[in-house]
């Protein structure tokens, strides 16, 4: 296929918003046909901007992965829903995710309101995920609540984990996206480098291994990224805990969980990267970093 003149290329910022565990970076991820954003079955898995670039024959897409829109209760809770709301008054594009499997929570209300609330029109798209979840009525009951809340959307039902209707919601951003050059080079696919992904994917794995009391007190430092010529690299990175007690928890039985959540992400590093990984893992305790100013800073989740 030609390449369209300059003039009809489209692009722009699409933020894909919704609450926490809504499956934002699935639908992401499905999108774009590879991973790079971390996922997990627990919420608030993202804790920062990201992007995903997807470039075509007649426009590149800069998707804009959001941390979930919650109501916080610590420092780094609050950083999470500045970033999204970031991210929403610069799109130029909105895709609403909602669950379609559930009534609209306080959560979707909040979120909306501050769509309801951008000083300049923005195109919404009402994304009604996990739509292979709920029956055809319950679906209609659930869509219709929100759309109440966003008169202007444009609703479409997709299942991002079984990749259905993806090809509709597509065609549905494309339609809705501004005229305008390249943003980016047509061979980038985000904007976060190897070893921030890999801090995400080690996050990842401690987050679907361990117990619901630790997971989102846990940050992730890599310490050490070094290429082993073109056939590997080795990474070092520390695991942060916020209580002492925790730690143990996260080694486990003889480093059992430790070596499991190190197993876990090396497959997903090695998948990323295209080759092979010595992962090297271990732990300390910052208490209390996510409410500290400083520590938010050292992570990587305060802008400079």
């Amino acid at each position: 296929m030609d390449k369209l003149p300059a003039s009809d290329f489209r692009s722009g910022y699409v933020a894909v918003m919704g609450r926490p565990n809504v499956g934002k970076s699935t639908l992401l991820n499905a999108l774009l046909g590879q991973k790079i954003a971390a996922v997990s079955p627990r919420p608030q898995t993202t804790r920062r901007q990201q992007l995903g670039i997807l470039t075509m024959e007649t426009a590149q897409i800069v998707f804009v992965d959001t941390p979930g829109v919650h109501k916080p209760y610590h420092k780094l809770g609050e950083v999470m829903n500045e970033s999204a709301e970031e991210a929403l008054q610069n799109a130029d594009l909105i895709l609403f995710v909602a669950d379609a499997s559930q009534a609209p929570d306080e959560e979707d209300y909040l979120l909306a309101g501050l769509v309801n609330k951008l000083k300049r029109p923005v195109p919404v798209i009402l994304v009604m995920n996990k739509s292979d979840l709920v029956g055809p009525v319950d679906l209609d009951v659930h869509q219709a609540a929100i759309v109440e809340l966003l008169p202007n959307c444009l609703p479409v039902q997709v299942s991002a984990a079984q990749k259905t209707n993806l090809d509709g919601l597509m065609q549905a951003v494309l339609s809705r996206l501004p005229k305008g050059a390249p943003l980016f080079p047509e061979d980038q696919v985000t904007d976060l480098y190897e070893r921030e992904i890999a801090a995400d994917l080690i996050r990842e794995a401690a987050l679907i291994h361990l117990r619901e009391e630790v997971p989102h007190g846990i940050s992730v430092r890599i310490d050490e990224y070094t290429e082993r010529e073109e056939t590997g690299a080795y990474i070092a990175a520390t695991l942060f805990v916020e209580k002492e007690s925790h730690k143990p928890i996260v080694i486990g039985q003889g480093g059992a969980m430790l070596k499991k959540i190190g197993s876990a992400a090396r497959v997903e590093i090695e998948k990323m990267t295209g080759r092979k990984v010595y992962l090297q893992l271990r732990i300390k305790v910052q208490k209390n970093w996510r409410d500290d100013e400083k520590s938010l800073n050292n992570f990587g989740y305060r802008k400079p």
